[in-house]
């Protein structure tokens, strides 16, 4: 039976974890760093920041867990399937190249673009901001 852990504290999360728990396969569903409305459906929250790779990896190395699955973007978008794969771990999720598909909006009219995917068109407009003196 695998143990399962599920990056972030919003309601995606919740039903990712739910969700997991139904599963005869999982054993156990830990959430970092969840919500206390988790705990009414039997998930463990950990109290570690969803872009606290070191320690989200130290957590999943020390607990034996089997797969991680991330929800929000953030995480994604700064590297945290990279970071666990790099440590051998099973997790689910884009890389941090393919996050920037959702991360991205300029990047993703581009690559839609280039592929002929049918999209509304855009313009990217650059701005510099100064810092005021005073």
């Amino acid at each position: 039976m695998a143990k399962v852990l599920v990056v972030g504290n919003g309601a995606r999360e919740h039903v990712l974890g739910r969700q997991l728990l139904k599963s005869n396969q999982v054993e156990k569903v830990y959430c970092a760093p969840g919500n206390p409305g988790m705990l009414e459906s039997g998930i463990e929250i950990i109290p570690i920041g969803v872009t606290d790779f070191g320690k989200l990896v130290e957590f999943v190395q020390k607990q034996g867990i089997d797969l991680t699955v991330v929800g929000p973007e953030q995480p994604l978008q700064q590297g945290i399937v990279d970071y666990f794969s790099t440590a051998g771990l099973t997790i689910f999720g884009p890389t941090q190249a393919a996050a920037k598909l959702e991360s991205s909006k300029e990047f993703a009219k581009k690559i839609m673009q280039e592929a002929g995917v049918p999209t509304a068109s855009y313009l990217a407009i650059k701005m510099k901001l100064s810092q005021s003196k005073g």
